[in-house]
């Protein structure tokens, strides 16, 4: 998916949705939901970070998440996965987690600057808006190219002070 507005500011969308594409994986339409194939075997955290990412595109996010945090534990501290996963997160509405989630990405890589602007939209939702200005101002210095991150700082409610 190339970046852009969709009207929808407040999903935390990750550009590189395209790729996934492109990389192949499993067609799972037919899937468990969480993820497993033959009872008998574990899957590598590839395989589900695709399946999860598969899952996200036909908007199934709640059960990409669960997919996702199985991915996870199996490669703690990997940054793709946890960008992932804190997408699903947010998608299904669980902004808390997501929070959380796009926070560890940040102890990972500071200058990831849609980290920030995931983590600024997840704290918006939260009704955190001062740290909310504080993550879209960072993502915004960091690609300020980005009209998905300027747009979505313009459109953050005036800073009582």
């Amino acid at each position: 998916m190339e970046e852009h507005e969709r009207g929808r500011d407040d999903e935390a969308r990750d550009p590189r949705d395209a790729d996934d594409a492109r990389h192949g994986g499993p067609d799972d339409d037919d899937a468990d939901p969480d993820g497993a194939q033959d009872a008998g075997r574990e899957e590598s955290a590839y395989v589900l970070l695709q399946r999860g990412a598969s899952l996200m595109r036909g908007r199934h996010n709640a059960q990409a998440s669960i997919v996702l945090e199985r991915a996870a534990r199996l490669e703690p501290g990997k940054a793709s996965i946890l960008e992932a996963l804190g997408r699903a997160l947010y998608n299904s509405g669980q902004h808390a987690r997501a929070a959380e989630t796009f926070e560890t990405l940040l102890e990972i890589d500071p200058s990831a600057h849609y980290a920030h602007y995931a983590l600024g939209q997840s704290l918006k939702q939260l009704g955190r808006l001062r740290e909310a200005r504080t993550h879209l101002r960072l993502a915004t210095a960091l690609s300020p190219e980005s009209r998905l991150y300027s747009g979505a700082l313009a459109r953050l409610p005036a800073d009582p002070a």
